[in-house]
């Protein structure tokens, strides 16, 4: 089977048309859904994409996570689909209480952009299968309110339970506690993350390395074990 990954597009989307294009990369047929919808189009998983949603205005997030296609979102995340939210779809998850905690503006007030260094926490989620635990990644990371933040006891209970997908390593770019740069559910088919995948899926496009400039395509995982995922579900 061909798994059908619906991109999620909200007013300030700015990252849908290369989710998309990762998805493509990936083996899955992207399927373009719109914010005002309440129909998910038969989709067996779902991208909530970066960039800047309603403008921002009240809180990152806020506002798209009360759009009227969430309340489909929700009911599929519960039925088990996997859903991934990217930066801004990060911060409409933990709006919408798919994931706990908040994010709030980067501890030095400013925009940042940069490839970023990640250690996986949890190769377990639909999302991170591919990758092993430990594995240290690069994807680029552009946000100004990425500050992960909960209380000590949450962060104790997402410790202890495993619910840390990804760390930052070396540089903390925004204050977010713990380093926490993505979560996921009980069930694992929920994941949020603040840096970009699905910048860094194809050579030419990424992250620089050791071998050839631009060459990094550590996100591409992120795609592959989605479609992994449900491609086992359906056998």
């Amino acid at each position: 089977m061909t798994a059908r990954v619906g991109v999620i597009t909200f007013p300030g989307s700015l990252d849908d048309g290369d989710a998309r294009r990762a998805i493509r990369l990936a083996g899955a047929e992207p399927v373009a859904l719109w914010h005002g919808s309440h129909d998910l189009e038969g989709v067996d998983a779902l991208v909530l994409p970066g960039g800047f949603s309603y403008g921002d205005y009240l809180r990152a997030g806020a506002i798209a996570a009360l759009a009227p296609i969430m309340a489909e979102v929700k009911d599929a995340a519960a039925k088990g689909m996997p859903v991934l939210g990217i930066c801004n779809g990060f911060q409409m998850l933990v709006e919408a209480h798919l994931l706990p905690g908040g994010l709030i503006r980067n501890a030095h007030q400013q925009f940042i952009r940069r490839d970023q260094r990640l250690r996986v926490e949890n190769a377990s989620t639909a999302w991170t299968s591919e990758y092993e635990v430990g594995q240290e990644i690069v994807i680029p990371l552009k946000n100004a309110d990425g500050g992960y933040i909960a209380s000590e006891s949450e962060l104790d209970r997402l410790e202890g339970e495993g619910l840390v997908a990804l760390r930052y390593v070396d540089v903390n770019p925004n204050g977010s506690l713990r380093d926490i740069a993505g979560l996921t559910n009980g069930r694992g088919n929920v994941v949020g993350l603040m840096p970009h995948p699905e910048h860094a899926v194809e050579p030419g496009f990424g992250p620089s390395t050791a071998a050839a400039m631009r060459s990094g395509v550590d996100g591409l995982p992120f795609f592959t074990s989605a479609v992994a995922a449900v491609v086992a579900s359906a056998v």
